[in-house]
């Protein structure tokens, strides 16, 4: 079986494939692959056993990153939570797997990553990542049902004391908004000790996803207290970015603007929430995301990966702990700059 690459951006038969697939997801969407080009310059690429004549039926999408600080590197697909292999029957799987082993023996990548939902059982030579976790929320029960099998003290109460302290939500895709969550996304990933995403990722999404992002912020007076950024693919919202202040978290303005985001879905006809991946280390999310209803699963990325991948490891993690301590030190600025720098190289 031949395995043949096509681009995603201007190969119209992907975006027809996204549309009608089961397992696609806004990750393998046009504006989200656009938008990572425009932003890090990452190339991305599919790969299929669809000859360029025919309809295409499966395809496995990557981005190609290349970076002197992290080497040559295909992921599927970059800072996403998940990136299902699009396929049609087990045989495409294997010959596209088969394609994709050979170039990482070949040296030509690092390593190269595929994040599915489900197991890939026919993927040969693969190596597991440690497991993360997966949340999924059921939107087709009433709102009321919804709330009442939420956590009583840690999601009912918050927004009850939100709504009691007059904390307002404001939403769409302005700049003005933009502006809100980034500042609160600095705080939040400084507490995290860790850089932020550069301004401008959030600014090519919005202006790639148009209606389609939306990012909520609560604000107490004028003061914004929390911010979340949504996406929306046929009947999913994803729950992609949160973040808020601290000083204010008594006021519920988190849980306020989840619950308004839920409620917006059901009006729109969307039937799940995606809560996106938490790592099996940050037990805190994984129950804060328990406490909604929303249901758990496994998340497993696989890797073909050539030596290379093998020996950096070690190294990479010692960097890290080094790496985080200064983060949690740095001036904005300065946090916001190794950002910008440092997302082209870790995609």
């Amino acid at each position: 079986m031949t395995v043949y690459t096509i681009d995603p951006l201007q190969d119209g038969r992907w975006a027809d494939l996204v549309s009608r697939h089961e397992d696609a997801s806004v990750f393998h969407s046009v504006p989200w692959l656009e938008a990572i080009r425009e932003t890090y310059g990452y190339a991305p690429v599919v790969y299929t056993t669809a000859a360029p004549s025919e309809p295409l039926t499966n395809g496995m999408v990557f981005c190609q990153i290349k970076s002197w600080l992290t080497g040559r590197r295909m992921v599927s697909a970059p800072f996403s939570d998940h990136c299902e292999p699009l396929l049609d029957h087990a045989e495409s799987a294997v010959a596209i797997g088969e394609e994709l082993k050979k170039t990482v023996d070949a040296g030509k990548w690092k390593y190269i990553e595929v994040r599915p939902r489900s197991e890939m059982a026919a993927l040969e030579g693969v190596v597991k990542a440690p497991a993360c976790q997966f949340h999924m929320l059921d939107l087709t029960p009433d709102a009321e049902a919804i709330l009442r099998k939420t956590h009583k003290t840690a999601i009912q109460q918050p927004i009850k004391r939100a709504e009691r302290e007059g904390v307002t939500v404001e939403c769409g895709h302005s700049e003005r908004l933009l502006a809100a969550f980034y500042r609160l996304m600095v705080l939040t990933r400084r507490r995290h000790q860790l850089p932020p995403q550069p301004i401008e990722w959030f600014r090519n999404l919005a202006a790639r996803m148009g209606e389609r992002m939306r990012i909520r912020v609560a604000y107490q007076q004028e003061q914004e207290i929390a911010s979340i950024v949504t996406l929306e693919h046929k009947n999913v919202v994803v729950y992609k970015y949160g973040c808020s202040d601290t000083r204010f978290q008594n006021l519920g303005g988190t849980p306020l603007l989840i619950w308004k985001a839920i409620n917006d879905a059901k009006a729109g006809g969307l039937t799940a929430m995606d809560f996106g991946r938490s790592d099996a280390d940050n037990p805190g999310l994984i129950t804060f995301k328990n406490r909604w209803g929303a249901t758990p699963s496994e998340l497993v990325y696989l890797r073909w990966q050539g030596k290379q991948a093998t020996e950096g490891a070690a190294a990479g993690r010692h960097s890290s702990g080094m790496a985080k301590r200064l983060f949690a030190i740095m001036p904005d600025f300065v946090l916001q700059t190794t950002g910008r720098i440092l997302y082209r190289h870790v995609g």
